[in-house]
């Protein structure tokens, strides 16, 4: 008897069922499954598309440096970033032609995060493909907002 040879379909089925590839929302955020921990965020930093995917784990990793123990998760179609019994003091979401980081209690951080927002106590910063990433000022804004009361939502 011989054996019919392995097909495309064959080999991936043999490999197991692989990861559903995330469908881009307009604006381009990666649309990922709620969930807590590492996994939904690394997953949603691998599916921002083009420049934001490098800046997302450059991102990822500031924030980890800055605060040890940081806890993540994915709600709403956004990484979020929270210290334990603290609630979020950080939030990121893609949009067209930018990231933009909500500081929830950035209007308590010095200097202000530049982009005011409906809500008085949140902050913004926008990432854009050519701007310089000041990493200094970022990780002085996450350090001093994962030192505040966060968000519990």
């Amino acid at each position: 008897m011989t054996k019919a040879p392995r097909t495309q379909l064959s080999r991936s089925l043999a490999a197991g069922p692989a990861a559903p590839v995330p469908r881009l929302l307009p604006g381009g955020n990666p649309q990922i499954a709620k969930g807590d921990g590492e996994g939904p965020v690394r997953a949603y930093i691998a599916a921002m598309p083009g420049w934001k995917g490098d800046i997302g784990h450059r991102l990822d990793a500031l924030v980890a440096r800055t605060v040890p123990g940081v806890r993540r998760a994915v709600k709403w179609n956004s990484p979020l970033y929270g210290v334990e019994g603290g609630g979020w003091f950080l939030g990121m979401h893609c949009f067209t032609a930018y990231i933009k980081l909500a500081f929830f209690n950035g209007a308590a951080l010095t200097p202000l995060p530049p982009v005011a927002s409906k809500d008085p106590t949140t902050r913004y910063c926008h990432i854009r493909e050519r701007d310089p990433l000041d990493e200094a000022q970022l990780s002085d804004w996450i350090r001093q907002a994962a030192e505040r009361p966060g968000w519990n939502g």
